[in-house]
């Protein structure tokens, strides 16, 4: 019993050690940072700089309105991807084909793919000259260097991570559910709304979850596909730490950005939770 305990002292006790020294450590000394001015003296003016000028506050919401755009986009794409991956191919090599394809784009540096789009996003772009070419437009659209691209962009990286997340989810359905769904007179349509699209809540769930705190948290692509002309929180928190060498309100604004997507995430979980009961109960 006691050799056991050791051994389970152990395995805990390493990723626990892990997670102190490399996450609990570097956030309270982050925190700390905060709280001083570049004296060294306690205070709370850092905070109240960010809080009472609306500049912050508009760049805290155009970061999460491109999250959610980013995380929509991501879902609308990813979701009938992994649903063609599971229902549709049957062949486990085609399908195994698909999952190479889908992760193939996380090997490839984040910058290598944003400098990709900035090549087809270009007024003399592939897309542009596509869109031109086609008469859908008389000119080429200003696509690059706007929020459209930094969507766009964003979107490209973490779609992957939702086509994995739903398809993982989805596999592990019973089919027999939406067989006697159908024999009961469901059609296709009316049993992926009633069983399978409710049983992949859980994927979609973890899914956006996953796509939102990474875009919130993306520096690389929405820095290249920008151009400096759209300014979101870790960009704003880098200007700080490697431009004006202001540490303390760069930390400030990394702790808001912290806390306030730890609260989105924590309403949005509340809010699916309450409305698979309230689903479950009317059923």
């Amino acid at each position: 019993m006691r050799i056991a305990c050791g051994w389970a002292f152990i395995l805990l006790g390493i990723p626990i050690a892990f997670l102190i020294a490399f996450f609990v450590v570097p956030f309270l000394v982050v925190v700390v940072s905060s709280l001083h001015t570049k004296e060294g003296a306690w205070t709370i003016a850092n905070y109240a700089k960010a809080f009472s000028d609306l500049y912050y506050w508009d760049t805290l919401l155009l970061t999460f309105r491109l999250s959610l755009l980013v995380t929509l986009t991501s879902l609308l794409v990813g979701y009938p991807l992994a649903y063609y991956m599971i229902y549709v191919l049957e062949s486990r090599t085609i399908r195994r084909f698909f999952y190479v394809v889908v992760v193939t784009p996380l090997f490839t540096s984040n910058i290598v793919r944003s400098f990709g789009w900035m090549v087809l996003l270009g007024r003399r772009g592939m897309i542009n000259d596509a869109l031109v070419g086609a008469g859908i437009v008389e000119h080429p659209l200003p696509l690059l260097f706007s929020e459209t691209s930094i969507v766009i962009g964003l979107s490209y990286i973490m779609t992957p991570f939702m086509v994995l997340t739903v398809s993982g989810v989805l596999q592990n359905i019973d089919r027999s559910l939406e067989e006697a769904a159908q024999d009961l007179g469901a059609g296709h349509f009316m049993t992926f709304l009633k069983i399978t699209l409710p049983l992949s809540m859980p994927g979609i769930i973890a899914g956006s979850l996953i796509v939102f705190t990474l875009s919130v948290s993306a520096y690389v692509t929405p820095s290249i596909l920008s151009g400096g002309k759209k300014i979101v929180m870790s960009i704003l928190i880098f200007q700080q730490y490697g431009s004006i060498f202001d540490f303390n309100f760069g930390a400030t604004l990394a702790i808001t950005l912290r806390i306030t997507t730890i609260a989105l995430v924590g309403g949005y979980l509340l809010v699916m939770e309450r409305g698979t009961r309230m689903a479950a109960a009317t059923a």
